[in-house]
């Protein structure tokens, strides 16, 4: 394997790091201090020539100007918080309200905008890249010190494991994804429509107006929103939806996973460029967004950015679950350890 580490740009004069990886069956992966952003993934179609599959910017100033959450460490809780405050043990915390009345991905002082420090361990089938993160008290408007890690562990099976942990001294919620946007095709040379999606899910929260899950759980039978047999994520789009109209036409919302067997919970396919991604979590649940919101106000790379060029897959617990006690508790205990993973493993498929 090989490994690569550079100065990617300056925040408040501090220097920003990126580090490469490289593996020896051709992925290559690069990622930085701030926001622990992901910036590119390389990986080869089934020809051989190695494209990028996630979208993200060259330089630190167009992440800062523009950038829609492209790659980064979302903290410390992601999705939405209805009203932009939740409660704990009869005390309320206010959070900055950044969309509408809500709290999206914990506001502007996110995990998304901070550099983070950096350590680096290097083994001979595979590279970790540790981030680590104080959040102090009221950062946010959330309470307690948190100290936080990340770690993007890049093996020679061409897979990202990314494992997080957190520990707080003072009750406090944690809720943390990565908030890449995935692009199979290669360089953003078409939009996610025609890529396959296979997601193991019997059911999927409904949204409100303002896209904050109401506690209602739909069964995907008969829906658009069925994945459980691979199938175009366009063509469920056009079966039109009450809910996928109200996210602009497309998805974004959290799917409740069933728990992870012999397969992989979430596999994403372009047949034409004949690449795989399969996900594995411990999480309860993805948020799968389409990238049904992104605009063409800036470019990527020298592609123009538009709707439906890349998608996520938020790994977590349900958004706004603070508030929801029939859903799996996103609040974290005074020294309590917070842990998770999710596994990215990049392919080609069969007979491509």
């Amino acid at each position: 394997m090989k490994f690569v580490e550079s100065v990617y740009g300056v925040v408040n004069g501090r220097s920003v790091k990126s580090f490469t990886v490289e593996t020896s069956r051709g992925m290559e992966f690069t990622c930085i201090e701030y926001g622990c952003i992901i910036t590119e993934i390389l990986f080869p179609d089934s020809n051989g020539l190695k494209e990028n599959v996630v979208l993200g910017f060259d330089t630190i100033e167009e992440y800062i100007d523009h950038s829609p959450y492209f790659g980064c460490v979302i903290g410390r809780n992601a999705g939405r918080i209805g009203g932009s405050a939740f409660e704990i043990d009869g005390v309320t915390y206010h959070l900055t309200k950044n969309e509408g009345e809500n709290n999206l991905h914990s506001g502007p002082t996110g995990f998304h905008n901070v550099i983070w420090d950096s350590e680096v361990v290097v083994r001979d089938t595979e590279i970790s890249i540790i981030f680590s993160y104080m959040s102090p008290d009221g950062e946010g408007g959330f309470p307690g010190n948190l100290h936080v890690e990340v770690t993007y562990m890049i093996n020679e099976n061409n897979e990202l494991l990314i494992q997080y942990q957190a520990q707080s001294d003072q009750k406090t919620i944690v809720n943390l994804t990565n908030h890449s946007y995935f692009n199979l095709s290669g360089n953003l040379k078409r939009t996610i429509l025609d890529h396959e999606l296979m997601l193991q899910s019997n059911e999927f929260l409904e949204l409100d107006h303002s896209l904050i899950p109401t506690g209602e759980i739909i069964s995907v039978e008969g829906t658009p929103f069925d994945f459980r047999k691979s199938k175009q994520i366009g063509k469920g789009i056009e079966e039109g939806h009450p809910q996928i109209s109200l996210v602009g036409g497309g998805y974004d919302h959290p799917f409740l996973l069933t728990p992870l067997q012999k397969q992989n919970q979430m596999t994403l396919i372009d047949r034409e460029s004949g690449r795989k991604l399969e996900v594995e979590t411990v999480e309860p649940a993805v948020v799968f967004y389409s990238g049904n919101m992104l605009t063409d106000k800036f470019k990527i790379r020298g592609k123009q950015s538009q709707k439906y060029l890349g998608l996520c897959l938020e790994t977590q617990k349900p958004p706004n679950m603070i508030k929801n006690p029939r859903f799996p508790s996103i609040l974290l205990e005074k020294d309590q350890l917070y842990t998770t993973q999710t596994k990215f493993k990049f392919g080609l498929i069969k007979n491509s």
